[in-house]
């Protein structure tokens, strides 16, 4: 269970990672020894599971979102199994779902042109039974973030 300084410290470390524990910790009004030792509790409860630098899409040429919706009519788990490891060996696949409802995957894929995205697809749907997949592509990024609402 987390308290409210935890949700205090998770809210900064979202906003910027890079922030001190000194600096944490005088935010929060706590020492700085138990700033760390609950960054660390947070860490081994998997409540923190990594930390990472955030790039810019369009600075590395993959400024096209494109949101993937398959459908399959093999619901069986050898065959989850199969596409997962397929899906989850694309680097270009930055989200994978299951869902419930009409779409049975959702995918969101970054790639720097339509010509990319069809690569990615043609591996995705190889070797695979899939009754649909229907593409949209992002015109705009109106909000993405990170940062949960802790």
């Amino acid at each position: 269970m987390i308290d409210n300084t935890d949700r205090q410290i998770l809210r900064l470390l979202q906003s910027d990672a890079t922030h001190s524990l000194e600096t944490i910790a005088a935010k929060v009004n706590v020492s700085v020894n138990t700033c760390w030792r609950r960054v660390k509790h947070l860490e081994e409860t998997k409540v923190i599971t990594g930390r990472v630098a955030i790039v810019d899409p369009n600075a590395v040429q993959l400024g096209q979102t494109v949101m993937v919706a398959i459908r399959t009519n093999n619901h069986s788990a050898a065959w989850l199994e199969k596409f997962t490891e397929k899906t989850r060996a694309i680097p270009e696949v930055m989200e994978f779902y299951r869902m419930a409802g009409d779409v049975d995957y959702l995918l969101k894929i970054v790639v720097n042109t339509v010509a990319d995205y069809d690569r990615v697809y043609k591996i995705i749907i190889s070797d695979m039974e899939i009754s649909d997949v229907s593409a949209t592509f992002a015109m705009e990024c109106i909000k993405n973030t990170t940062v949960l609402p802790v």
